[in-house]
C-alpha cells in the first residue's frame, strides 16, 4: 500500500494593512457603532423586562377559580377537580390524585373562614392544621415540619407543614395556607398526601406536587 503524501492547506491570503483613515471619519464610525450598541442593549434590556417571568413547575396548567374562597389553584396533570361537590361544609372546592398503585393519594381543599389580622395569623394557622390533623387522623399524632410566613399576590398569610400518622399505619404530610385576604374573610388551601407506611416508594405520591399547588395559587 502507498501511504498517501501529505496534503497542506493553502496558504491564507495575506492581511491586508489597515489604512490609515481621517480622524473625522474614524470618530464618526466610534459613534456609529456606541450608538448601535446602546440599542441593542435597551432593546436587550426590554425583553429582559417584558419577557414571561413564569417558571413554576405548573405554568400553563388549567385553574380551579374559587370565587367563595377567593383563590385560585393550578391543576396538575393527571390530577381530577371538584367544584364543592360532595364536600363538607367547611370546603368550595378541591382537586384530587390517586397514587400509580391505587393507594394512598392526595387533595387540596380550599375554604375561607372568617377574618384574621396579620399578628394573628401565626397562631390560627398552627392551631387550624393541628385541628385538620385531629379530623383527618383521629387518635393520632402529629409534628411540626414547617411553620413560617409567607404572602399570597401580596397580601400577608402563614404556612404551617405537619407530619401525620395513626396506629393503624396511616401516614401523611399536611400544608396549610391561610391568607389574610379581607375585613370579611381570610381563605385557605389545605394539602394532604397521604401514603401507607408499607407502600412502594416508587408509586407514592410526591408532596413536593402539593406544594407547588399551594405555592402557585392567587388571590382573585
Amino acid at each position: 500500500m502507498t501511504t498517501p503524501s501529505s496534503v497542506s492547506p493553502p496558504p491564507l491570503p495575506p492581511t491586508p494593512p489597515l489604512q490609515p483613515g481621517r480622524p473625522g471619519t474614524r470618530r464618526a464610525w466610534i459613534a456609529g457603532a456606541v450608538g448601535a450598541l446602546v440599542l441593542v442593549l435597551v432593546a436587550g434590556a426590554v425583553w429582559w423586562l417584558s419577557r414571561d417571568e413564569d417558571t413554576s413547575p405548573l405554568a400553563g396548567r388549567p385553574r380551579v377559580t374559587d370565587s367563595v374562597a377567593g383563590l385560585s389553584y393550578a391543576v396538575p396533570e393527571d390530577w381530577k377537580r371538584n367544584d364543592g361537590k360532595d364536600l363538607i361544609q367547611a370546603f368550595t372546592s378541591s382537586i384530587t390524585t390517586k397514587g400509580s398503585d391505587g393507594r394512598g393519594g392526595a387533595v387540596v381543599l380550599a375554604g375561607r373562614g372568617r377574618p384574621v389580622e396579620e399578628s394573628a395569623l401565626k397562631q390560627r394557622t398552627e392551631t387550624a392544621a393541628r385541628s385538620n390533623a385531629e379530623f383527618f387522623y383521629p387518635d393520632g399524632k402529629s409534628t411540626v415540619e414547617e411553620s413560617r410566613a409567607t404572602t399570597v399576590s401580596g397580601r400577608a398569610a402563614y404556612t404551617v407543614v405537619l407530619n401525620a400518622h395513626d396506629d393503624s399505619g396511616r401516614a401523611g404530610r399536611m400544608r396549610l395556607t391561610i391568607v389574610a385576604e379581607s375585613g370579611d374573610q381570610s381563605g385557605f388551601l389545605l394539602g394532604v398526601t397521604e401514603a401507607p407506611e408499607s407502600s412502594d416508594p416508587s408509586t407514592a405520591i410526591d408532596g413536593r406536587e402539593v406544594d407547588a399547588v399551594l405555592a402557585d395559587a392567587a388571590v382573585e
